[in-house]
Order: C-alpha cells, then structure tokens, then sequence
C-alpha cells in the first residue's frame, strides 16, 4: 500500500484540484482564447539550462506565432560525443561512463535501484572549446544556420566536428487537460531522465489546456509539433544540400548567393540542435496520462500520413497510465478504485467536462475512448506500443483493454504493471524519486531502445 505520505499528499491534492476545477466552470470568461494558456500560474516553472550543468541541456521554443504552443528541447550531453569513422557504426548508441560530478540520474546516490541498461551510464562532459554566441546556439560550423546573432543566450552551439545523431522522443505531460506545462519542475526532471536513461532528444510539448481551449486544441497541438519536426528536418537538409553545393563543404561564406536561397526558404527557423544532433525517422512519442490520448492520436495521424511525413518515421510510443475512459458496463477496477488516489473517477469526469465542446460530451468519445469504431486507421497499422499501468489506478483496466486489443492483430504491445503504484506514481512532483519511478524509467529505456538501435532489437525482455 502508499506510504501514509502518500495518502496524505493525495488527499491534498485532491482537494486542491477539485477546488480548481470548479473554479474553472463557474469563472467561464477566460474561455475560447485562441492564443491559449501552456502553464498556471500556480505551477513551479524550471528555467531552460542550455548549458549541460546537470547532463541535459533545455531550450524553449515557441513553435507557432498564432497560438501559445511551445516546445521544450532536451538534449542528452552524450550527443556531444564524435561519431565514430565508421559509418555503419557511426550511430550505434555506445556511450562512455559519464565523469562529471553532475551526472544525471537526478538522485543516483540512492542506490536502492542500481539496475542499468547496457548502455550504462550516459554522457560526456561538455567541451571547453564549444562556442556560445548567439541565440539559436549556432557556431561558426553551421554558419548557414547562424542568422540571428546574440549574445544574450549563451547556451551550447553545435558544431559538425562532434554532431552525432540521437532519436528524438516527443513528450506529452500529464495533468487532467487543465493543468501541467512542459517546462515545470516536475516534467523538466522527468524528461532529463529519460533524456539521458533512453540516449534521445526529448521534444517536451506545450501544448493548450483547457477550458480556454477545449478538443480538439490540444490534439492539433500534438500534431503540429510532429509537422514542425518533419518541416525541421527538411528544412535542415536544404541548408546542407545548399552548402554542399559549394564544392562539398558544409561551411557557407557571408554574402553566398546560396545563403540568400536559404534564407528565402526559411532558414532562419531552423533549430540548430535538431539539425546537428536529431535523427527523425527514429522518432518515439511518449505521452504520459491524458498526454498518453494525444501520443496515441498523434500516432494514428502519423499511420494515416504514410511517407508524407518523410523523413519523420515513429519507430513506437509509450503511454503511460493513459486517461481512458468509456461509457460501458464499468470495469472492475472502476468499481473497485472508484474513489483512488490523486485521479479519481469523479475527478476525471469533470476533468472530461471542462476538455470536451458541451455539444460533444461523452465518455465514449473517440478522444476518451480507444476502442470506439471508427475512431481511426486499423489498430494492426499502429506502431509499436508500450504502455504502464499502476495497480491503484481506477483507469489500469481500460489501458489493458487496448492492449489486448492491439496484441490481436499482432502489433508489439507489451504491458508493465507496477504493483502498489498510484496514477503518475513515476511522473508526480512528490514521487520521482521513489525506486519505483527510477525502475519505471529504466524499464522505458530498455524497451525503446529495442526500436532505436540501429542493430534493430537488440534490447528486449
């Protein structure tokens, strides 16, 4: 059972979020913003680090000028790391034992869960000759890139002498649809975790909550980041075609008429940490809670584009605890944890209410519920699938329902049930440093890189 800290946390936060909810539907005068809100005011904001203090460096980007939609980049000291002269062996993700005193597994000196992946331990120190120039973090090695000089930002500038390529991870947060950011405390040090344990790029999204926007914002939302990864990596290709152009060089001189193409092309929208160090057609979505609904629906979306989003390929998603609902004869763990800890079903209902249009509400709507007909592609196109569920979870039997499902037509869905465990009991503020949100994120680790690895499956159960 939850420790008695827990249960008294749960029943705090409980309270204070139903209080919130309630405000929220009897104060409707913020609604139908289109611009919208990523964060509360009442939600602790960790500042971007881009600087690999604590193993990760963080950079936010706001993504679209018509909306609030943000994203958080996380990338993993190890990308820092030269690739290797072989090419069939130049993203073959080995990683040396990281030295610095920082390294980030956040809390490793607790050692009541030493398991490692056989990766190990990721990282390496940050150069002392890395240049810190301008805004967007480029160097003088990617001056094609270098379009918007500053020296306020100061964080880390790629350059081609050390651009290894990592899989990007496009993370959704949790919190009911109306609560949660992309940048808080909580999610900073979830996504540097699993940033460093699985060796990726995470892409946190901030997306709008509602009740200022309701569905389907935050599902446009998902899908226009995983667009605007796919426009990146184009965008990004064309830089380095144009620099090749003159006479195979990467480097491009001031006032190049190539320059000028680039930029007409849009250039200067290019994130220079993607272009150096993302691979996109090795991408996983990772949704955690309600994010988990928007992770699966970004991947249907992903099925029915087929190769329009070239090079952009989702190799698997990880959902976890995932916020489904239905309206049928009520599950056996909607019986009996009705009333669970920190979500519970009276608490998702209204949660449900304040996300869905009125004119829509149902709890078999095809946002709320996987297993509704017609809700997208055949489930035998969905990519790889897996999803954690936690024992005290009233929602734990309709994530296995989609499951078993998905097992049906053969598609790679493996479940991990943790015992004891609580809704967001790897992804809450209070709880990310219990072994068992270490051992949770270790165990992602190890099935993604199953599909990340360019040996293919070469980590499995």
């Amino acid at each position: 059972m939850p420790s008695v800290a827990v249960k008294l946390y749960s029943v705090f936060f409980k309270f204070l979020l139903k209080h919130r909810l309630q405000n929220r539907i009897q104060n409707p005068s913020d609604e139908s913003s289109p611009f919208g809100v990523t964060s509360r005011p009442e939600e602790s904001v960790a500042a971007p680090n881009p600087s690999f203090e604590d193993g990760v460096a963080t950079k936010d980007i706001h993504i679209d000028p018509f909306t609030s939609l943000s994203v958080r980049i996380f990338l993993p000291e190890s990308a820092l790391k030269a690739p290797e002269p072989d090419s069939k062996l130049q993203s073959r993700p080995r990683i040396p034992a990281h030295p610095s005193k920082q390294h980030l597994d956040l809390d490793l000196n607790d050692n009541t869960t030493s398991r490692r992946n056989s990766y190990g331990p990721s990282g390496m120190p940050s150069p002392k000759h890395e240049s810190r120039r301008n805004s967007y973090g480029c160097s003088n090695d990617m001056d094609g890139l270098n379009l918007m000089k500053s020296d306020v930002y100061r964080g880390y500038s790629p350059s081609m002498d050390n651009a290894r390529k990592l899989p990007i991870m496009l993370q959704f947060h949790g919190g009911g649809w109306v609560s949660g950011s992309n940048d808080s405390v909580a999610n900073d040090f979830f996504c540097k975790r699993i940033a460093t344990l699985c060796d990726v790029i995470v892409v946190a999204v901030g997306y709008r909550l509602a009740p200022e926007n309701r569905y389907p914002a935050a599902f446009e939302d998902g899908l226009k980041v995983l667009n605007w990864l796919g426009k990146q990596a184009n965008l990004a290709e064309c830089s380095k075609s144009m620099g090749n152009a003159r006479g195979g060089g990467t480097e491009f001189k001031k006032g190049d008429v190539n320059r000028h193409i680039v930029d007409a092309f849009g250039a200067s929208m290019v994130e220079p940490w993607l272009a150096a160090h993302g691979d996109p057609s090795r991408c996983v979505l990772l949704g955690v809670s309600c994010g988990a609904n928007i992770a699966d629906y970004v991947a249907r979306k992903a099925v029915e584009a087929g190769k329009l989003l070239d090079p952009v390929k989702i190799v698997a998603q990880v959902l976890m605890y995932p916020f489904f609902i239905g309206s049928s004869a009520p599950t056996r763990s909607e019986i009996k944890l009705a009333n669970s800890y920190f979500y519970d079903k009276a608490m998702c209902i209204l949660a449900w209410k304040l996300f869905l249009p009125e004119e829509e509400f149902s709890l078999d709507h095809p946002a709320a519920n996987p297993l509704v007909p017609g809700r997208g592609p055949p489930l035998k196109l969905m990519p790889p699938t897996l999803t954690v569920v936690a024992e005290l979870d009233w929602m734990r039997d309709r994530a296995i329902a989609y499951v078993q499902e998905l097992r049906k037509v053969n598609v790679d869905a493996p479940l991990l049930e943790y015992k004891d465990a609580v809704h967001e009991f790897a992804t809450l503020d209070m709880l990310l440093k219990t072994p068992q949100a270490k051992a949770c994120a270790e165990d992602i680790a190890i099935w993604v890189k199953k599909y990340i690895s360019f040996r293919g499956h070469e980590f499995s159960y």
